[in-house]
């Protein structure tokens, strides 16, 4: 019976005022990209105003006072340097996670502190007013992300929320770092987000942006990091030209990639020869790298620091010879492998630019050397500087939008983007297929970065193909009507099914798009009775469409090798067969199988120091004493 008015309760006008005044989540999460945009923001002023300070302290007054005792005193700056940063990582071992480890491994942000960004961003102004061949950029980047993970971490949220606010404060830092709030939005999209992004993910990246970039505005000036002159677009036949410049910013940046990791590897002792440097511990290793630093700055101190003003001095064509721009070319790449891997604190963009200006001025003298080019039909050295920047950047990062739009607002001037375009391009695409595709750049911390990775590697090895497979898998036979194929995929939720012939016996597999393009060529008849009817093509079996030439993982195969084998074709899944008997089906591996396996096994292992043999639960028992829980008992116990 229904209650009459007088019986139902009424409803508190309190409880009814909340409901309206309740912020959707959208709301929420552009207010938060406010707070980070902001906090970035502020933070970022700050940070360069250490490092000009810094700056200020040891190249001005310090200076001052021992330069009377010799030009040689000139090295005692990152010496010293190297000092303080050498005690900071002997205080702190850990600076924290990286932006590469918090990008590939989310449960990362677990592992960050407010005191751990303090003490990194401290060492990164030590290094970089110290003169370490490195960049802001990278610990500005870092900085807005550890904004955006500690926001997310005080608040609780999702980890898909987590990620889009990861991605929120690098594009933060990128814009205000660099006062280019367009490139740093594609930064966070191209890298951060790796391009899988919703509107709204785009529309937190964008207000953060503006923002940081707002705030960085009037702490810092509205200027750009470095003022370039205009470009003259002087034949369109020199087009060629920018591309033989974007073949040899491929080769800089590979040389560059590799020089980054041989120095880690030679300060950790990797190297064949050099096994005693493991023994220095990590916070010597600074201090040698910054002796050899000033050593290489008693002969081209323009390597020394973050090189801005050697760049700018290249773009506005002040007279460098050929040899001087090659040793410096050479110069600072080594120097900017031995500060990362010594373990100074600092980014890689902004030695990636150095490199390419060199690269480019270099390469636009080496034109005009040639009789037959008509130096009136070509650009000045400058031109091809800025575009050997964005080559040798987009090509060492993997970040051809990003280095694009950066240059673009750099610049202010839409007639490079042609040349610009091209020479990224090529540089990107040769990279890609001169050198076998890898992870990123290492950022800041390579140290932790590939102890990070190599635990990763470590792990998808050990994990097994059986421990992630599917056995409830749908099969289907090869005779079945693609309807009923349709039909049976719908029904089960499936995204592809297994075909099977009369023994049972694998054949082929099918998935929706395979269902979906030969419902496609169906023609829909109306007869008298206004029935629908249809005319289907001769392809009408399960097996006139099915994928016959399949790949295949084994149950006792690690996941690496099976994953790696769907990147070749860029499957979702791959049917797990018998070694013996291929036509035998044990199960059906997919992405978002590995995936779950991954996370399990990280939270295994992070829980095996809780878990002791003699638990009272039978189930953290079986934790403590397995190396691996197989993916099926972990599901079971849930």
């Amino acid at each position: 019976m229904t209650p009459s008015p007088s019986t139902q309760p009424p409803i508190s006008p309190s409880v009814s005022q909340t409901n309206r005044l309740h912020a959707s989540p959208e709301t929420v999460v552009l207010l938060l990209a406010l707070v980070i945009g902001g906090g970035t923001g502020i933070t970022v002023v700050f940070f360069h105003y250490l490092i000009k300070q810094i700056h200020s302290l040891m190249l001005e007054d310090f200076m001052g006072v021992v330069f009377s005792w010799g030009a040689w005193t000139l090295a005692l700056v990152p010496i010293l340097g190297g000092v303080v940063v050498g005690l900071l990582r002997w205080q702190w071992q850990d600076f924290g996670p990286t932006l590469s480890s918090l990008v590939s491994s989310p449960q990362s942000a677990a592992n960050a502190s407010a005191t751990k960004g303090a003490i990194k961003a401290i060492a990164a102004a030590v290094s970089l007013g110290t003169g370490a061949s490195l960049g802001p950029e990278g610990p500005s980047v870092e900085i807005g992300s550890n904004v955006g993970v500690f926001l997310g971490k005080v608040l609780q949220v999702s980890q898909e929320r987590q990620r889009l606010l990861l991605g929120a404060g690098a594009a933060a830092g990128f814009a205000a770092g660099f006062n280019a709030p367009i490139a740093g939005v594609f930064f966070a999209l191209e890298i951060v987000l790796d391009t899988t992004f919703a509107t709204s993910a785009v529309s937190v990246v964008l207000l953060s942006a503006v923002v940081a970039a707002l705030i960085s505005q009037i702490g810092l000036g509205g200027q750009p990091a470095f003022t370039l002159p205009s470009y003259e677009v002087r034949s369109p036949l020199e087009l060629p030209l920018y591309l033989g410049l974007g073949l040899l910013a491929s080769l800089v940046s590979i040389a560059y990639t590799q020089a980054i990791q041989l120095s880690q590897q030679f300060f950790q002792g990797k190297i064949n020869g050099f096994g005693s440097m493991e023994k220095i511990p990590p916070g010597l290793r600074p201090l040698l790298g910054g002796a050899c630093i000033g050593a290489v700055a008693l002969i081209f101190p323009q390597v020394l620091g973050i090189g801005y003003e050697t760049i700018e001095a290249m773009l506005r064509d002040v007279q460098f010879s050929l040899p001087l721009l090659m040793s410096l070319l050479i110069a600072k790449l080594l120097i900017t492998a031995l500060s990362l891997g010594s373990g100074f604190v600092g980014g890689l963009f902004a030695p990636a630019m150095f490199l390419g200006a060199s690269l480019g001025a270099a390469y636009g003298k080496i034109l005009g050397l040639f009789p037959l080019i008509i130096s009136a039909n070509i650009a000045a050295p400058p031109a091809y500087a800025m575009v050997g920047m964005a080559a040798v950047l987009a090509a060492s990062v993997r970040a051809p939008l990003t280095a694009i739009l950066l240059l673009f607002e750099l610049t202010r001037d839409y007639r490079i983007i042609l040349p610009l375009m091209a020479a990224v391009g090529l540089s990107v695409w040769l990279v890609e297929r001169l050198k076998p595709i890898t992870s990123r750049l290492p950022t800041i911390e390579p140290v932790e970065l590939e102890k990070e990775s190599n635990q990763r590697l470590e792990l998808m090895q050990h994990l097994q193909v059986g421990q992630a497979m599917r056995r409830d898998y749908l099969r289907l036979s090869s005779a079945s009507p693609i309807l009923d194929g349709a039909v049976a995929l719908v029904q089960n939720r499936a995204h592809c099914a297994l075909i099977v012939d009369q023994q049972e016996q694998l054949v082929g597999i099918v998935t929706l798009q395979d269902i979906n393009g030969a419902i496609a060529q169906w023609k829909p008849i109306t007869t008298d009775a206004q029935k629908q009817e249809f005319i289907t093509c001769p392809v009408d079996t399960l097996w006139d469409i099915c994928t016959t030439e399949i790949l295949c993982a084994y149950e006792d195969e690690p996941i690496a090798d099976a994953q790696s084998r769907m990147a070749t074709r860029g499957l979702r899944q791959l049917p797990v067969v018998n070694r013996d008997d291929p036509h035998q089906i044990i199960g059906l591996l997919e992405q978002e199988q590995i995936r779950l396996a991954y996370s399990l096994a990280i939270t295994q292992n992070t829980l095996q120091p809780y878990l002791l043999e003699d638990s009272p639960t039978q189930e953290a028992q079986t934790i403590a004493q397995s190396e691996t829980i197989p993916l099926a008992a972990l599901r079971q116990s849930a």
